[in-house]
């Protein structure tokens, strides 16, 4: 075989002498899902977090009103405007939908936060969670599901989408993925500057990780940056 030896140095010890001189990177926890976190708390849920509340308000066929918060709630397009929410499970919210293809998101700000969180209760189909937590369904402009009058925000949506969601396998989960194009949305004018939304003046309530976690937005968490040119 050729000589292996740069400079004077084996290979083996050089490359010993050059690894040595690395950084050595963090700790890293490592983990696949499938075979457990082995963390006291799934940390899934905190690190894409924290994330907007879909407060989604609906309606069943016969006219029972359903109010429920969900933790998987974003926008998905801009034009037209389409949001969209997770069910883990095929629960009221998602069978009303099916039913009337009409739901309404109401935004959760601080004040709301306690009023949002009695809404989570789980509770027959026909118990609204409105009355449960002290809350006023008002009327809607174009769909028939009410929205919350409490809550500065509301958009007014017409399902797009249901889609049962399923594994790399192939394997269906239990859940339900729920698209609707935002065909109305009310705001508050208190919250409107110059015309331009005032997100830090809202106080949106965002979904952390954790069992009980949720954080706010201000004024002080803003900061600007504009696209390269």
């Amino acid at each position: 075989m050729g000589d292996t030896r740069w400079g004077g140095f084996g290979y083996r010890q050089l490359h010993t002498q050059f690894t040595a001189e690395l950084p050595v990177p963090n700790a890293i926890h490592f983990y696949e899902p499938r075979d457990g976190h082995r963390l006291p708390h799934d940390p899934f849920n905190a690190i894409v977090g924290p994330r907007p509340i879909g407060w989604i308000s609906s309606r069943s066929a016969a006219g029972a009103l359903n109010l429920a918060p969900y933790s998987f709630f974003n926008a998905f397009n801009y034009t037209p405007p389409i949001v969209g929410f997770a069910s883990v499970g095929h629960k009221d919210t998602v069978h009303n939908i099916e039913q009337t293809g009409e739901f309404a998101w109401n935004l959760v700000t601080r004040p709301l936060a306690e009023a949002m969180n009695q809404t989570s209760a789980a509770v027959p189909p026909e118990v609204s969670e409105f009355a449960l937590a002290g809350l006023t369904p008002v009327a809607s402009r174009l769909i028939a599901v009410p929205r919350v009058l409490e809550s500065p925000v509301s958009f007014e949506c017409r399902c797009t989408q249901i889609v049962q969601l399923q594994a790399a396998s192939g394997d269906k989960l239990p859940t339900w993925l729920v698209l609707g194009e935002v065909v109305a949305v009310h705001i508050d004018q208190a919250l409107l500057k110059d015309g331009v939304y005032d997100t830090a003046a809202a106080g949106h309530v965002l979904r952390g990780g954790g069992a009980a976690d949720y954080f706010t937005i201000g004024p002080e968490q803003l900061f600007r940056m504009r696209r390269p040119a």
